[in-house]
């Protein structure tokens, strides 16, 4: 992973309650769901605001994106919570590890699609976590969730964010710099249960809602979101800078300073036309 919190603690926390009726708009499902502004909230209701939208919107076929080996859900939480999920990764060997129970699909969301496991207009609803940072073509992939959804679908992507100081920096050091730095802030484990260091790009990994908003046009979407969180976690145990970079990151968020996001949701749906 990147510099992305991936080790951080995934505690499930309750949204805030939604009425039953159907939404018109993905930004009126956001108004209504009512984030908080730090990136805690964006790792806390994850997984929650996935089954908000399904249940709003009816999405039961779910593809999660590079979940490899740490899918959003085990087989059996799939089933109980009523979604067929199917976990894709470009990496064969990711989706080795991917826990039994679990149908995966291999094929690079930034490809050609024409792996055998590609089947267009095919899923309800895509999600991927600490993913588009590592693709090289974000445009593409965006088309291509495009052409995998079926009318009426939607995709939610969370990423971190450029220019946000720690994921600048990530961007700039040379990758072995950024990868020691990484190992020595998480040491990861090398039994096949921790989470890589892959390389990050940051192609369109932005909070700007007016430059990520046409390229999500021409990729086909009308209906968009982009949710913006500022902070992060890398400075808890470092008293004062702590403080400072909550202070900083609070003002940025108070003046919707969109070029020193930290994480961003990037929603999207397909019209059902």
């Amino acid at each position: 992973m990147s510099l992305a919190i991936a080790t951080a603690e995934r505690r499930s926390s309750p949204l805030l309650a939604a009425s039953n009726r159907p939404l018109g708009s993905l930004e009126g499902f956001f108004r209504e769901l009512q984030p908080d502004w730090h990136s805690q909230w964006a790792w806390e209701n994850y997984e929650p605001t996935i089954l908000e939208l399904a249940r709003q919107f009816g999405l039961r076929r779910v593809c999660e994106i590079g979940g490899g080996r740490d899918p959003l859900f085990s087989a059996g939480e799939a089933a109980g919570h009523g979604l067929d999920l199917i976990v894709n990764d470009i990496d064969g060997g990711e989706l080795a590890l991917t826990p039994a129970g679990l149908r995966t699909a291999r094929f690079d969301i930034a490809g050609d699609l024409s792996e055998p496991d590609v089947v267009r207009g095919d899923y309800d609803l895509m999600v991927s976590r600490m993913v588009f940072e590592h693709v090289h073509d974000v445009e593409r992939a965006w088309s291509n969730i495009h052409a995998l959804l079926a009318p009426g679908g939607v995709a939610l992507a969370f990423f971190p964010t450029l220019w946000a100081p720690v994921f600048a920096l990530n961007h700039i050091l040379p990758e072995k710099a950024s990868r020691a730095i990484v190992h020595a802030l998480f040491p990861l484990r090398r039994d096949g249960g921790g989470d890589p260091k892959f390389p990050a790009f940051y192609d369109w990994c932005r909070g700007s809602r007016s430059r990520l908003t046409p390229m999500l046009n021409r990729a086909g979407f009308e209906d968009v979101h982009i949710q913006r969180f500022w902070g992060h976690g890398y400075f808890e145990r470092m008293p004062g800078l702590r403080q400072a970079d909550h202070a900083f990151n609070a003002l940025a968020a108070k003046t919707g300073w969109e070029f020193v996001t930290t994480y961003a949701y990037v929603v999207v749906r397909k019209s059902a036309a």
